[in-house]
C-alpha cells in the first residue's frame, strides 16, 4: 500500500505481511516526516488528528483499510 492509500501525502509504497506491519511501517514513515516538518504530510496528519476525534469514524477507518490491505494480491 501507498502513503496516499492509507491516509498520507505520498506514493512511497510499504510492504508487509500483516495490516498492523503495514500501519506500523506507515506510521514510521509519518514519524519522518515529522521531524522534516514535511508541510504535506503534516496536513495529511491533521486530517487524520480530526478522525481520531471520533472512536467510531476512526475504527471505521482501520476497517476500510483493512479490508483494503486483505484484498491485495501477495507478492
Amino acid at each position: 500500500m501507498t502513503c496516499k492509500q492509507l491516509g498520507g501525502a505520498c506514493d512511497i509504497k510499504f510492504q508487509a505481511g500483516t495490516f498492523e506491519e503495514m500501519a506500523e511501517l506507515s506510521k514510521q514513515h509519518g514519524m519522518d516526516m515529522l521531524n522534516k516538518k514535511d508541510k504535506a504530510h503534516l496536513e495529511a496528519m491533521g486530517k487524520m488528528q480530526e478522525l481520531m476525534k471520533s472512536p467510531d469514524a476512526m475504527q471505521a477507518w482501520f476497517d476500510s483499510k483493512r479490508k483494503e490491505f486483505d484484498a491485495l494480491p501477495e507478492d
